[in-house]
């Protein structure tokens, strides 16, 4: 069940949406939101591959959520608090968001209890899967985690670059190259 059925939105309440979004087309590489930036919109993603990531101090890149069509996408740190982001989002291919300022979100929230409830969900569903996250990397192996990848998430396996997979899995490319081969 997606956020949105589980809010009882009526069709109203969804024509109120549309006509309030814009869309955004991001060719591949591009950025939905730079690291220093303050983030005043959330976006459904259409069509593509998006991937949020932090820089370490040495420039290695750690990819920390891959995000498919369908999925809500917004540094969320950054656009509650209206202070900097500390991630970066980019397009791993050429995506269509239909984006929703911050300004026009507030404004459903205070004008409607069905987008409260939308909103609060979306929040509870982003503390769920940080904490499922943060869970797997202190209970499960590597291997562990793979296997879970692939179990849950066949799509990543087959349309995401190595290179983030690994970083996702919190491995090197070359061990992640052995996890597959085995």
């Amino acid at each position: 069940m997606d956020i949105f059925e589980q809010s009882q939105l009526t069709q109203a309440d969804r024509d109120q949406l549309q006509q309030l979004m814009k869309t955004v087309q991001l060719e591949k590489q591009d950025y939905f939101i730079r690291e220093g930036n303050v983030c005043r919109q959330l976006a459904l993603l259409r069509k593509g591959i998006l991937r949020s990531f932090y820089v370490k101090d040495n420039g290695e890149e750690i990819t920390d959520c891959i995000m498919f069509e369908g999925q809500l996408v917004t540094a969320y740190s950054s656009l509650i608090t209206g202070a900097p982001a500390f991630e970066n989002i980019q397009a791993i291919t050429d995506c269509e968001l239909a984006v929703l300022d911050r300004d026009d979100l507030y404004r459903l929230y205070e004008q409607n209890i069905r987008w409260a409830n939308t909103g609060r969900i979306f929040g509870e569903q982003e503390f769920v899967m940080m904490e499922q996250r943060t869970r797997s990397f202190q209970q499960y192996t590597a291997k562990e985690r793979y296997d879970e990848m692939v179990r849950k998430h066949p799509r990543m396996i087959q349309q995401v670059p190595l290179q983030y997979l690994a970083s996702y899995l919190g491995i090197t490319p070359q061990h992640l190259s052995r996890l597959r081969k085995n």
